[in-house]
């Protein structure tokens, strides 16, 4: 599944991201990859954003940036 597809207070395990390089790599600067499991903790109204929690750290992410994370919900 993807991670846009997961609700508030989800937990899910990273298992592929599917874009390129540019993106990969600023994911891994925020602990982004495979592997590492997350909690989704809020949305914007129009689901346009999305807040995670990810090694201790916050990440807004747009829907489009969402749509290229494969998850396992935990």
């Amino acid at each position: 599944m993807l991670l846009s597809q997961l609700h508030k207070g989800d937990q899910a395990q990273i298992v592929k991201i599917n874009a390129d390089k540019t993106l990969k790599d600023r994911f891994a600067s925020f602990g982004i990859m495979p592997g590492e499991v997350l909690m989704v903790k809020a949305y914007t109204i129009a689901k346009q954003t999305m807040k995670i929690k990810i090694n201790g750290t916050y990440v807004a992410l747009r829907a489009e940036e969402a749509n290229k994370i494969e998850v396992i919900k935990l």
